[in-house]
């Protein structure tokens, strides 16, 4: 399924959007500027905003609203990549050098904190306090799940429970926020509200636990950044918990890596091990159920373009290679 497609109902009102983002960042200092232009104009999927608009669509689309929270939404998501390219010590991100690896470590926080900055000013644009306080909620939950992350590196005790609650924390709670968000600033009823939140967060889920499967099995020429990256950092993604439920020795392949010294030719005969067996498609499975989950929150909605579209992006999110 092509994005461009799905898109198509608010795809005109996109380069608002990005437009939106140069403008919050762009300043007369130089050296800033030159971060901008590397990091904000590369070509991306923009789920994001897009839900943003999408959700605003299904009601009175007032785009001087629904615009600077889209912006908001992507400068947020953006800010978080690049912190985690730096904590990660990532090359590539999307087909391009990572502001990390193309600056340095200290350019990259200082620039990530900057993009933080800049979309709770562009949340502030909409003059609506219940989004304002549900950016800072989402903020602080975001650092919860990458704080879960990092205290739980390298411990093959991660159960399929805590996952959900990290991967709920880290990506699906900006799925809901996009959704949400864009709900309240379009008037929605507090019960349409409620069933748009409940799709973004099950998207989001459905969403991440695909990444995690393309980590697994995709490649760096696909996936735009290195693949294969979650084991060597510590990371237990669902496709591993499921694996090691099934295999529950101690001497499965994922410690004996992690406790070997990570060497590179035990962290790819894990990889394997995960890769061969049953795990990428029961962890599909189970991003499919939450994919049907999101599906079923849109039910109560007229069948109109924007709802289609939103319906669309399960079908995407769980087919894609990207």
């Amino acid at each position: 399924m092509n994005p461009a497609e799905v898109y198509a109902p608010i795809a005109q009102d996109l380069p608002r959007v990005a437009q939106a983002m140069l403008e919050t960042a762009r300043e007369d200092h130089a050296p800033l500027s030159a971060l901008a232009s590397h990091l904000l104009t590369q070509p991306g999927k923009r789920i994001r905003p897009v839900l943003t608009l999408l959700a605003g669509k299904l009601f009175d689309y007032n785009l001087d609203l629904l615009v600077p929270m889209a912006a908001a939404v992507e400068l947020l998501h953006t800010a978080t990549l690049v912190h985690d390219d730096t904590l990660d010590v990532a090359t590539v991100r999307r087909g391009v050098v990572t502001i990390n690896r193309a600056w340095d470590d200290t350019t990259a926080i200082l620039f990530g904190d900057f993009l933080f900055a800049s979309s709770a000013e562009m949340v502030a644009r909409t003059a609506n306090v219940r989004v304002m306080r549900l950016f800072a909620e989402t903020l602080r939950v975001i650092c919860s799940g990458e704080l879960d992350q990092y205290f739980s590196a390298y411990r093959c005790d991660v159960t399929r429970e805590q996952y959900y609650q990290r991967i709920g924390c880290k990506t699906a709670a900006l799925f809901s926020m996009a959704t949400e968000s864009g709900a309240v600033l379009a008037g929605a009823q507090e019960q349409d509200v409620q069933m748009l939140k409940d799709y973004g967060h099950n998207l989001g889920l459905a969403f991440q636990i695909v990444d995690d499967i393309l980590d697994l099995q995709g490649d760096e020429g696909t996936l735009g950044k290195p693949a294969g990256s979650d084991l060597p950092q510590g990371t237990l993604t669902l496709p591993a918990i499921l694996y090691l439920e099934q295999h529950p020795s101690s001497e499965n392949p994922i410690q004996r890596a992690w406790e070997n010294g990570r060497r590179p030719e035990d962290l790819r005969l894990a990889a394997d091990a995960v890769r061969i067996s049953q795990s990428l498609a029961e962890a599909h499975a189970i991003a499919g159920q939450f994919g049907q989950k999101a599906l079923e929150a849109l039910g109560a909605f007229p069948d109109t373009p924007p709802k289609r579209a939103l319906a669309s992006l399960v079908e995407y999110s769980l087919s894609r290679d990207v």
